[in-house]
């Protein structure tokens, strides 16, 4: 499996979690927003998850524009905690890219790559 890092801000960060949490074998790469779009979209990526301060500006603008946005969620916003159940409706529903806020990397990326994996 290949997950690309997009987003604004912490790529690196992003990345040690996906390592840590996601599927075993997992394969990272940090990328530009259009570049980690254009990933996905190619089939050269599974997935896309980045991390900006609003959850969805400058962690999925990019991903909305380039893969569409009925593949994006937005996973976290400020005042608003990634919610398990509905990242596990949005990966069972087929979504590739995952947008948050950089203050809930350390419980949406988690939360993220256990939905993957059970998908």
């Amino acid at each position: 499996m290949k997950i690309v890092i997009g987003g604004q801000v912490d790529k690196k960060e992003v990345e040690a979690l996906v390592k840590e949490y996601g599927p075993e074998g997992v394969e990272t790469s940090i990328k530009s927003d259009v570049e980690a779009a254009m990933a996905v979209k190619t089939g050269q990526a599974d997935y896309y998850v980045g991390a900006c301060h609003t959850g969805g500006g400058g962690a999925l603008a990019m991903a909305i524009a380039i893969v569409g946005k009925p593949q994006c969620e937005t996973v976290s916003m400020p005042g608003r905690k990634p919610n398990e159940e509905k990242i596990n409706e949005a990966v069972k529903a087929g979504k590739k890219a995952f947008g948050f806020t950089s203050d809930h990397i350390e419980t949406a990326v988690p939360m993220i790559m256990k939905a993957i994996k059970a998908r």
